[in-house]
């Protein structure tokens, strides 16, 4: 099947002007100011975008997609998000994670969800691990899972700085660590410690000890959640300098707060001057996002949500941020960063994973693997049990 897209203003995420595309089967073959019809006698159709916008399908590198939550007890955990949860929301992508329950919640159970979405026409991965140690694993080992599962790409959210974390010593982050970075270079794989960072005071410290005193790249260190704290957010900055990427949660902010908001984290970001390259935004979509009392109750909790992305990026863009300079934390940077071939860009070689925005900035259409999910703001493709 030959999908030609006809007067796309294309952001690959820079910039292109307005392109028409050539997509064959899952990929992208042709990109260029003009192309030809379609020869007659092919099975295509050409669809006139009339200078849409069109970006690369969203990269969500931390989400819950068996669901997650439970630490107000079984009955709050999160049902798993379907098929168009994600899609709606222009994400093409995702990698999922066990959060604090690894006990009801298991890597089998994660394995099989993103077989799922992978059949669904969604592209998946998964962290092996979850928050604590001993780990959760398949096969019996960290490294096991990375070199055997195509589907996991590292190890995570392993918590620190948390209530809820196993309080691994840095001996034991260290040897999780080298476990992933080996287990990446033998397979090619992202190969990083995806770390969930609490409110704990400790904050990014284990991770600047570690970079002090032991030969791990900087790169293996991912922490997430970085934007709950406003001092743990100049943590990052500092740690980002070093060489390791951070990753920020696009969950709401209440005034008065002491968190950034990831459009506000993003901006003071760029205003810090602090490495472009080296952060990332995400979900937690499917994730409760509980607050504690002092003694360690939930005292509330919402749950993330899969839209959250795109709302970051037409918030920025309607603060005045170029759309090609928003796009890299959501496409192109965790793409490159946990090494997820032919995503995050838009080019001939590519997956055809494309979303085209309304006059809004919100989604119009998705288009995952060649295939199209959404069109006019409504899912066309939908999970095997979702209601039709």
């Amino acid at each position: 099947m030959l999908t030609l897209l006809r007067h796309a203003a294309v952001h690959a995420p820079a910039a292109l002007g307005v392109m028409d595309l050539l997509v064959a089967g899952e990929r992208i073959v042709q990109l260029a100011p003009r192309l030809a019809p379609l020869p007659a006698g092919y099975d295509g159709i050409e669809i006139d975008l009339g200078g849409a916008r069109v970006i690369p399908g969203l990269v969500d590198c931390h989400a819950h997609v068996t669901g997650g939550g439970g630490e107000a007890g079984v009955h709050t955990r999160v049902p798993a998000p379907p098929l168009s949860a994600w899609t709606r929301a222009g994400i093409t992508s995702v990698v999922g994670t066990l959060g604090t329950d690894a006990e009801t919640r298991t890597m089998a159970e994660l394995l099989a969800q993103v077989r799922t979405l992978r059949h669904d026409g969604l592209s998946a991965w998964c962290w092996t691990g979850g928050y604590h140690l001993t780990p959760c694993t398949f096969t019996g080992s960290l490294r096991g899972d990375i070199v055997h599962l195509d589907a996991v790409i590292g190890v995570g959210e392993l918590a620190i700085s948390d209530h809820r974390s196993s309080q691994p010593t840095d001996a034991e982050l260290a040897r999780v660590a080298s476990e992933a970075h080996v287990a990446g270079l033998l397979t090619g794989k992202a190969g990083v410690l995806h770390l969930h960072v609490g409110d704990g005071a400790a904050g990014l410290a284990p991770l600047v000890r570690l970079l002090d005193t032991t030969e791990l790249p900087p790169r293996t260190f991912m922490p997430t959640h970085v934007n709950r704290r406003r001092a743990l957010f100049d943590e990052a900055i500092a740690l980002a300098r070093r060489g390791a990427t951070v990753d920020v949660t696009a969950f709401p902010v209440d005034d008065g707060e002491d968190a950034w908001h990831a459009v506000d984290a993003l901006e003071r970001w760029w205003h810090a001057d602090a490495p472009r390259d080296r952060i990332t935004v995400s979900t937690d979509a499917g994730g409760t996002l509980p607050r504690f009392d002092a003694q360690g109750n939930v005292i509330a909790y919402g749950v993330g949500d899969p839209a959250s992305l795109i709302a970051c990026i037409a918030t920025l863009v309607a603060r005045g941020h170029a759309l090609a300079d928003v796009l890299p934390p959501f496409t192109s940077t965790p793409a490159s960063h946990l090494r997820l071939p032919r995503k995050g860009t838009i080019a001939p070689g590519m997956d055809a994973d494309l979303v085209v925005l309304d006059d809004t900035g919100a989604v119009r259409d998705v288009m995952a693997r060649g295939i199209w999910h959404v069109r006019d703001g409504a899912p066309v493709r939908l999970g095997t049990f979702e209601a039709r």
